[in-house]
């Protein structure tokens, strides 16, 4: 399933740059996107707001601060569903999501990831 990380970061101690790993390790289709130069695990890190065609999943590791910017790139995305990792919560997004017919999912894509459940 084609997932896009958005605020992937290429520092290994960052949340996201581990999210991208562990993703592409369990075989999904993973595109980063970030504000930083770099790669993970291979993959180009994508600047910007990429276009991205049949999109499964977002997850977000950009806090609510920053993720007005990206509504309404998200919701034209399309994706079935959107991940909060911890510190991006955040209730009008989701509000925004939900309108748009697009399930969220307050949880940490490591832990689903390892636990079965994304």
């Amino acid at each position: 399933m084609k997932t896009l990380v958005i605020g992937a970061s290429p520092n290994p101690e960052r949340f996201s740059y581990k999210a991208v790993r562990l993703l592409k390790r369990y075989g999904h289709e993973v595109i980063p996107a970030g504000i930083r130069d770099g790669e993970i695990a291979g993959l180009p890190i994508i600047k910007g707001k990429p276009e991205v065609k049949d999109v499964h999943t977002v997850t977000l590791y950009v806090g609510p601060a920053r993720q007005a910017e990206y509504y309404d790139y998200v919701l034209g995305l399309k994706p079935r569903r959107l991940i909060f990792n911890p510190g991006t919560e955040n209730p009008e997004f989701m509000r925004k999501a939900e309108e748009h017919g697009i399930k969220t999912v307050v949880n940490c894509t490591l832990v689903m990831l390892n636990g079965g459940l994304f």
